[in-house]
């Protein structure tokens, strides 16, 4: 755990119109503003981070970078829970709004709402869809596919049964997912905000695949959805943030 500061929390210096590198060094800035930034982003280099700043290059935000080093355990420092009460990437900071905003699914529809993006749509059938498919990320594959990478690769030792559980309801998900990108190319039906934040987790496990016993038949949509997001500008920007 990170030893408490004496700066000011970089929420009141971002208020304040300073400099977040001024006001706290424990998290030095990497701009991405073509003019003065907007944004302030804590992440690191995970599924969760990375919906963050996909979306914000998306929606065309100029924004601010803080790498928030989550194996050196900089996401407990006190400043950083006055951002993030619960400690955890990603987070950011409106300065227009002097407002931060913890929780990946809850940034995407802040961010997408404070843009007016089409990424969210308005209209209620098309709106309610895109909800439904950013809680299926949020409550199906980010917690799932987390709990798999945790058995199979970070436990101290190997559980047969937690790596069986997990293993199966991924499966299950990413079955789910090809159903789904079999009667639309996206999984609201246009590319939104909910393809945005399963994009990085299924990403991450597509190495997978073959291991998963899952053949060509199985994922075929879920490969055809990877190859159409990933070849877009902003998700390869967005996949490279925070540059270490």
């Amino acid at each position: 755990m990170q030893a408490e500061k004496a700066n000011p929390p970089v929420i009141h210096a971002c208020a304040r119109g300073l400099s977040p590198r001024k006001a706290d060094t424990t998290y030095p800035a990497e701009s991405h503003a073509k003019g003065k930034a907007v944004i302030d982003l804590y992440t690191w280099t995970t599924p969760n981070g990375r919906k963050v700043s996909i979306a914000l290059e998306e929606m065309g935000y100029d924004y601010e970078v803080h790498p928030v080093d989550i194996g050196k355990g900089e996401q407990f420092a006190p400043d950083f829970l006055k951002i993030s009460p619960n400690n955890k990437i990603p987070a950011i900071v409106d300065r227009d709004a002097d407002l931060p905003v913890f929780e990946s699914g809850a940034i995407l529809i802040y961010l997408a709402e404070k843009a007016g993006s089409p990424l969210l749509p308005q209209a209620p059938g098309p709106h309610a869809k895109t909800l439904e498919w950013l809680m299926f990320q949020m409550g199906g594959i980010g917690p799932m596919f987390g709990q798999f990478y945790h058995f199979a690769n970070a436990a101290p030792e190997k559980i047969p049964y937690a790596l069986k559980r997990y293993e199966d309801e991924s499966k299950r998900l990413l079955g789910v997912m090809n159903r789904r990108l079999g009667e639309a190319d996206y999984l609201a039906g246009d590319y939104s905000i909910a393809d945005i934040a399963a994009y990085p987790w299924v990403a991450a496990l597509s190495g997978r695949f073959a291991e998963f016993g899952l053949g060509t038949g199985d994922v075929d949509k879920v490969e055809g959805w990877l190859r159409r997001i990933g070849a877009r500008d902003a998700v390869r920007r967005g996949m490279e943030i925070p540059t270490l």
